[in-house]
């Protein structure tokens, strides 16, 4: 069992930056591969970045160049660093435990979720 608690979410304008907190505890944290995922009002939730065990990245198409995702194995915590914003980042954002296969495979293991609204 995974338990994770977001943070860092909140009101920027648009080109502003923000960085999202993931914390972990439960089990051992260097074992999983985690995601960042958002779901925006009347979509579907999407992976925006993922990092492996071994810290190899990758990121939406929407996000890259824009995104950081990190992690810290001797915080337990991984960490979303999202920079030029856009109305369109607008959603809630959640971390995820899971596991590398054909790209991110997530586990049934989610935060509560931090919202992130870009708006001026």
């Amino acid at each position: 069992q995974v338990q994770l608690v977001e943070s860092g979410g909140g009101l920027v304008q648009p080109g502003g930056s923000l960085r999202l907190s993931c914390a972990a505890s439960g089990s051992i944290f260097s074992f999983y591969a985690m995601g960042w995922y958002r779901q925006a009002p009347r979509k579907q939730r999407e992976l925006v970045a993922y990092i492996s065990i071994d810290g190899r990245t990758d990121y939406a198409d929407s996000v890259k160049g824009r995104f950081t995702i990190s992690r810290d194995n001797a915080k337990n915590t991984v960490y979303l660093q999202m920079s030029s914003l856009k109305p369109e980042d607008t959603a809630v954002y959640y971390c995820n435990a899971g596991q590398l296969g054909v790209g991110y495979v997530p586990y049934d293991y989610w935060g509560q979720g931090t919202q992130v609204t870009v708006s001026s």
